[in-house]
């Protein structure tokens, strides 16, 4: 099963300071049809003005993924972390038994724009914890996050993994997926086609009882792509 996610068919928001896109239910946007995709709870695009952010608030157990596609984002934690995020680095936050945090755009003439990711744990009520790493911008598949933390990516409390993807035009790139995993691709920047779908920037893909998905890329694309526990 492939199903087409289309980017005109999230939740979007604008609060001015914020503007938001949900590819699943999250805040006032809710479709009981969207709730997540397998161990894959939220995916939202965010782009923040300058000098604005989200102030302190609170999370549990939830896997905590975040990748800046532009400008930079300052991190406070009630674990003492604080830190800026820019592109190029991947943030992981374990929320576990409770976590406080803030995050805010540092900059005075830029916007920042992000994904931010939520899977949930294999299991819950585990230690909170914080991870920053940097990532290569290499052409083809960099592996941002994983259950061991291979290949430099951020240690996650799941049997998931999440690759950035990037291809030239006529390239393609081949996801394998096992019995029972699902998968789930989002386009961050270009055009793609998976099997007979085509896909553009905000566009995602939805894939379960496949053994394997092929993306060949009719542009320059930029896309995540998901391994998750059903």
């Amino acid at each position: 099963m492939i199903q087409l996610r289309p980017a005109a068919a999230r939740g979007h928001a604008d609060h001015g300071w914020l503007r938001t896109w949900h590819s699943f239910s999250f805040a006032d946007y809710h479709d009981p049809a969207e709730m997540g995709w397998g161990a894959l709870r939220v995916l939202n695009e965010d782009v923040v003005a300058p000098g604005q952010g989200f102030p302190t608030h609170g999370h549990r157990d939830m896997e905590i993924v975040t990748v800046i596609l532009s400008g930079a984002l300052e991190h406070r934690d009630s674990l003492g972390n604080g830190a800026v995020i820019r592109p190029g680095e991947v943030q992981r936050m374990s929320a576990g038994t409770g976590v406080r945090h803030s995050e805010f755009n540092p900059a005075r003439d830029a916007a920042t724009h992000l994904l931010q990711i939520w899977i949930h744990p294999q299991a819950a009520g585990g230690a909170p914890g914080y991870e920053q790493r940097a990532v290569p911008e290499a052409p083809g598949a960099t592996l941002l996050a994983s259950p061991d933390g291979r290949d430099g990516s951020v240690r996650i409390g799941q049997q998931a993994a999440l690759w950035r993807v990037r291809l030239a035009p006529g390239e393609d790139f081949t996801a394998p997926l096992a019995p029972g995993r699902f998968g789930y691709a989002h386009v961050v920047a270009g055009q793609l086609r998976a099997n007979a779908q085509t896909l553009a920037a905000g566009d995602g893909l939805k894939a379960a009882d496949e053994t394997a998905v092929r993306f060949v890329a009719d542009a320059a694309a930029d896309f995540l792509w998901f391994d998750l526990p059903a």
